[in-house]
């Protein structure tokens, strides 16, 4: 059977995450039916990375097994004919039998968008967390290095992570000002339950001042979830990138933090 690999861009809103549920309101779910609907067959996806409720991706890979070959076009043109607004088949790739969105990702990309201002707005709801007190971005960039590298992320994991082991490896993080809206964005080989919203969390606390910017290396060292911000909100994340080994040929993932501007 054909494998082909999908790179899937949504709008979170409407969904109780990507995995799959009984009540359906998910991006896999939605997705599947779109697939089998133009496959005229149940068809099944596997993804790079879930997403929770509220989050969106940019560039989500999922992988689905196909009993017959059709052109990757068609792929793209024929599901999305059955998808809703808030998801877009971006491009279609056959693969080799061995190939896993998941387990042959080396690395991730996320993005957080801050809406910092006095005032909320209507624009940006839903698609950016919003803080109404000014923040310093140089001092959030500077209070993320401390996370780079190979580390126990203890510290920034949700109490209903499944994942086996909190150690991560941090490969960069960058905090950048964007006229109104605070970017935070950050790469690593893999991410834990709410990891990046609760790494944001600890950054805003830095931004307006509450801790200071050694905080972050601090609560590294602690491992104790208790001692962070809270979790900010899901609205402003965003599932930029995933990375593959270019021998599978997929289309080379753009993690530019600018691109979200256009959005």
């Amino acid at each position: 059977m054909p494998r082909i690999a999908l790179g899937i861009q949504y709008d979170g809103t409407p969904f109780q995450g990507w995995q799959s549920q009984v009540h359906g309101l998910t991006v896999q779910d939605t997705l599947q039916t779109a697939l089998s609907q133009f496959a005229t067959l149940p068809l099944f996806v596997q993804c790079a990375g879930r997403t929770d409720a509220g989050v969106h991706a940019l560039s989500q890979v999922v992988h689905v097994d196909v009993p017959f070959e059709r052109d990757e076009q068609s792929w793209i043109r024929g599901t999305n004919a059955f998808l809703p607004e808030t998801i877009a088949v971006q491009w279609a790739k056959t693969v080799p039998d061995d190939f896993h969105a998941r387990f042959d990702a080396f690395k991730r990309t996320y993005h957080y968008v801050i809406y910092n201002h006095p005032t909320r707005s209507p624009i940006w709801a839903n698609r950016a967390g919003w803080f109404h007190r000014q923040l310093n971005a140089e001092k959030m960039n500077a209070a993320a290095q401390a996370l780079i590298g190979e580390h126990d992320f203890s510290a920034f994991r949700a109490s209903q992570c499944q994942a086996k082991s909190p150690i991560k490896t941090m490969h960069s993080i960058k905090v950048q000002r964007m006229g109104d809206l605070v970017v935070v964005s950050v790469t690593a080989n893999a991410f834990l339950h709410h990891m990046v919203r609760n790494i944001v969390g600890s950054l805003i606390y830095v931004g307006m001042g509450k801790q200071e910017v050694d905080w972050l290396g601090f609560l590294l060292t602690q491992n104790n979830r208790n001692l962070s911000a809270p979790t900010f909100s899901a609205s402003g994340l965003y599932l930029a990138a995933i990375h593959y080994d270019e021998r599978f040929g997929l289309p080379l993932p753009n993690d530019d933090a600018s691109a979200l501007i256009g959005l």
